[in-house]
Order: structure tokens, then C-alpha cells, then sequence
């Protein structure tokens, strides 16, 4: 792989134009080589316009699957489990369904798991949603040392890029080291704004603010079934200790990854 000199990695947009927009102000100051669109890209309010303005970015692009990318892909095939249809996420998501194309059905429900880039100074970056074996498995700022090394040991990754928790951080551990992105479009920070990463040669955790009152009056105009979550996300240390006390449940079956997925894996590493 050639080193990239700069990657910028936007996760859980969550269909949240106006957060993107700021974030992309940014890059076009200080371009990149390349992005990598971290997964939930339109799991959202304005779910085809973030999609498509992704879609017209003028750098490289790499893309990544996320849980909630493939819930609104059931959204749109109708097949979200009875179970769970009446809680305003799914609700959201089946809402999303119904504003895209086939072909953007198709392109969401076609994207890799894990995608994995050699950064200047920082060497292989694996990149994932959750986790190297789950889209849904979560990692915090409060996962215990022991816990994060099996991740990371499972991912063969000495560096490894995720989101899905909605929360920046930067940990180490036996000489691994594991970032969240943060979300662009539904942080569980205590500032508002959009959170996202720059990565070579150094990492920077990034924070863009913006007009979230005005975002948030809009999205409840277009009628999001969601909207109330969208910004209403409570304290974000009770957040990552509720996380915390559901890590022991194994992962859905629908959000495994094979092993064989992994570019590192692949690669001897």
C-alpha cells in the first residue's frame, strides 16, 4: 500500500446536511488524499442529499458499511423485524427507505465492512464501523484495557480507525492504538457541532460547530420520525457506561464480518 499523506474520516453523518457542509468547508481549505465515509451515512433527515453530495466529493473516496446502513436497506425492502418497528430509529430508517433509488439502495447495501489505507507516520489504518468483527460491537472511553487489546489483537491492527459510539477518543493499549472518529451528525458529545478525524502524519480530533438550532428546526419540518434524537442525546458518560453494561451480549448474526473481509488479515499481518 502507498502511504497516504492525509485521510479524513467522516463518521455517523446520520443524514445531516448541514453538519456535512461545515465539515467539507474544512477540507476544501486543507484538502486531503483521501476520505473514508465511515458508515450510517443517511440513516437520517436529509438521507439522499448527504448521500448524493458524498458522491460528488472531488477526492478519493473510500467507503465503509454501517449498521445503520443496512437497517435502511431493510427500511426500503419492508423487512425490519416487527419487534423493533415502532421505536423512532426504525422508524426513521424506514422512513429513509422510502426517498431512495434502487441504485441507491443497491450501492448502500454493496459497501465493504472494513477498508484499510497506510497513513504517513502511522503506517496500516484499519478502518470499521464498530469493530474488525461487528458493525454493532461498541467500543468507549470506558471499555476495560483487557477488552480493547482482544479487539485490536482480533483485527490484527496496530492502528485501528472505528466509530458507531457517537464519541471521540484516542486510547493505546500493549501497543495497539484504536480511534473513534466521533459523529458528524449525532455526537454524544458535551459540545454540539460536528466531530471527525484527521489522520496523517499525526491524528487530530476534530470539532466543527455550527447552527445545530437551525438544523434542528429543519429536520423536525421534514418530518424525520427521529428528529427528537437527533440532538437529545443525554450525558455522554452515562451513555458509554449504558453501552458498557451490554458488552458482554454477543453480536447480531446480521453484523458479523468474516475474518476474510480484513485487508490486513489478507496481507499476513
Amino acid at each position: 500500500m502507498t502511504a497516504m499523506r492525509h485521510v479524513a474520516a467522516l463518521y455517523d453523518i446520520h443524514g445531516n446536511l448541514p453538519a456535512l457542509e461545515v465539515v467539507l468547508a474544512e477540507l476544501q481549505a486543507d484538502p486531503p488524499d483521501a476520505v473514508v465515509v465511515g458508515g450510517d451515512v443517511c440513516a437520517g433527515p436529509m438521507p439522499v442529499e448527504v448521500l448524493r453530495c458524498l458522491c460528488e466529493l472531488p477526492w478519493e473516496v473510500h467507503w465503509l458499511r454501517g449498521n445503520a446502513d443496512r437497517t435502511v436497506v431493510m427500511g426500503f425492502d419492508g423487512t425490519i423485524p416487527a419487534e423493533v418497528a415502532e421505536h423512532p430509529l426504525y422508524q426513521g430508517d424506514a422512513w429513509v427507505g422510502t426517498f431512495l433509488s434502487r441504485p441507491e439502495r443497491d450501492f448502500l447495501d454493496s459497501l465493504p465492512a472494513l477498508v484499510a489505507l497506510s497513513i504517513e507516520d502511522l503506517g496500516p489504518v484499519l478502518f470499521c464501523h464498530g469493530t474488525a468483527r461487528s458493525d454493532e460491537e461498541r467500543v468507549t472511553v470506558l471499555t476495560p484495557p483487557e477488552r480493547l487489546a482482544r479487539i485490536l489483537g482480533e483485527a490484527a491492527a496496530d492502528v485501528m480507525v472505528g466509530g458507531h459510539t457517537h464519541r471521540q477518543f484516542d486510547r493505546s493499549v500493549d501497543g495497539r492504538r484504536m480511534i473513534n472518529a466521533g459523529s458528524v451528525g449525532r455526537p454524544y458529545e458535551r459540545r454540539p457541532g460536528a466531530y471527525w478525524l484527521r489522520l496523517g502524519p499525526d491524528v487530530r480530533l476534530m470539532h466543527t460547530p455550527y447552527d445545530t438550532a437551525a438544523a434542528d428546526e429543519a429536520f423536525h419540518a421534514r418530518g424525520y420520525p427521529a428528529a427528537d434524537l437527533m440532538f437529545a442525546t443525554g450525558d455522554p458518560d452515562a451513555v458509554a457506561e449504558r453501552y458498557e453494561r451490554t458488552s458482554d451480549q454477543p453480536p447480531a448474526p446480521d453484523s458479523l464480518i468474516d475474518p476474510a473481509e480484513n485487508p490486513l488479515v489478507r496481507l499476513g499481518r
